[in-house]
Parts: structure tokens; C-alpha cells; sequence
């Protein structure tokens, strides 16, 4: 049982519509897949940043917990950092992440 109209103007009209969905629909997969393409050959590759501190939101921003750059838990307060600043901040009691261990991959245990 055929749900297509059986005279000929509304088939033309249907025909119509359809091409141009399919025209907008192979603009959007074409488009989606240069995105891909773009993203697949980026130079250089982004690598996470090596250590972050993440920061509060009281007087200052104080520290108040060290990250590995690739950590999941850090916040949108984290900021880049060196390796000598998160170890002075180690000894000065700012505490490493629990799931990142950023004392632990820098050798300084609390």
C-alpha cells in the first residue's frame, strides 16, 4: 500500500521538497566530515599541559589542590604551572590530588 500521492502535481512537489532535504543533508555530512578530516591532521598535536594548580575563589585565589596536567578532577579555577612552583607549593602543605597523585610523579612525598 503506497502512502505517495497518486496525482502528478503534489508527486512533483514531494520530489522537489526531497531534494532539497537531501541536497541540505549532503551539505551538513560534508561539512561534518572536513571538521573531521581538519581535526585528524592538526600540527601539532595538543598535549596537556604538564602541572596545574587549582585555584579558590577567595581573596587572592589561594592554591588549593596540585594536578597533573591530564587529571580529571581539575576545575575551571586550574592554572598552568611549573614544576618549581608545585613543589614549593607541596612544601608549603597545598595538597597533591587524590586521583592524579602529583607528589608521587614528582617524587615528593607529603
Amino acid at each position: 500500500m503506497s502512502v505517495l500521492p497518486p496525482d502528478l502535481p503534489r508527486l512533483r512537489t514531494l520530489v522537489t521538497y526531497l531534494r532539497g532535504e537531501l541536497a541540505r543533508t549532503e551539505r551538513t555530512l560534508a561539512a561534518a566530515e572536513e571538521a573531521e578530516v581538519q581535526e585528524a591532521v592538526r600540527w601539532p598535536p595538543r598535549e596537556p599541559l604538564a602541572w596545574l594548580i587549582g585555584r579558590g575563589i577567595g581573596t587572592g585565589r589561594p592554591a588549593i589542590r596540585l594536578h597533573v596536567g591530564g587529571c580529571w578532577d581539575t576545575g575551571k579555577r586550574s592554572v598552568p604551572a611549573t614544576a618549581e612552583q608545585v613543589r614549593h607549593l607541596l612544601a608549603e602543605d597545598v595538597p597533591a590530588c587524590p586521583h592524579c597523585r602529583l607528589d608521587t610523579v614528582l617524587g615528593v612525598l607529603e
